[in-house]
């Protein structure tokens, strides 16, 4: 490619700052990996290379327009809860220890309240498909956490549907020690790391900035 000239580079710098006008905020140091099935991408816009508006200099031609998702992440000063938004989906996520009990799948009764705040916000944004993944942290087997990873997605999963009733389409599945968010070296990012998410396509309904975290 041609090389660009000052004038023509200025051009461009405006055209990539304008592809920014939400900016991600909260610590993102953190963030979780993405399970298969819980990201999708929106195509690139179509760019005119040879408009004359960007002035480029002669002989010269863009790359492919790339679309980066913008992210904000909400969690309470415990991490308990968290809450992550991007372009295309929204994630509540719940620590374990706010839902069940040690190794055991059996809601809370602390769990209701939280569970039905999700079903709220799933509703606002008239979703009609919901993933509810467990996570575990990585002590004992790995057998034993897939076990209990998809148990407790499946608890919250059987609320969720009594709140939501039978228009929703839910994708259920335990990871165990996979996808974790924190280092498993200390307690406090195990403790992140046994969870459970919940999330959805966001599809333009309101939103609110409260946070919600992981399991």
């Amino acid at each position: 490619m041609a090389a660009l000239t000052p004038r023509a580079t200025a051009a461009l710098a405006v055209l990539v700052a304008l592809t920014f006008t939400t900016p991600a905020y909260a610590d993102t140091s953190d963030d979780p990996s993405e399970p298969p099935g819980s990201v999708t991408t929106s195509p690139p816009p179509e760019v005119d290379a040879n408009s004359p508006g960007l002035k480029l200099a002669d002989g010269a031609t863009l790359a492919p327009a790339k679309v980066l998702d913008i992210k904000s992440v909400v969690e309470d000063l415990g991490g308990e809860e968290r809450r992550e938004d991007t372009n295309e989906n929204v994630t509540f996520a719940l620590q374990a220890e706010v839902l069940f009990g040690k190794d055991s799948a059996k809601l809370n009764p602390e769990a209701r309240s939280r569970i039905q705040a999700i079903a709220d916000e799933i509703k606002s944004q008239n979703a009609v498909k919901v993933r509810v993944f467990g996570f575990t942290d990585n002590l004992g087997s790995y057998a034993h956490g897939l076990t209990l990873s998809k148990k407790r997605a499946e608890a919250v999963h059987d609320l969720l549907a009594g709140d939501l009733g039978g228009d929703i389409t839910f994708e259920v599945r335990g990871y165990s020690e996979d996808y974790p968010i924190a280092d498993n070296s200390s307690e406090e990012g195990r403790r992140k790391n046994r969870r459970v998410e919940v999330s959805f396509p966001r599809t333009g309904g309101t939103t609110d900035e409260s946070g919600t975290a992981s399991e």
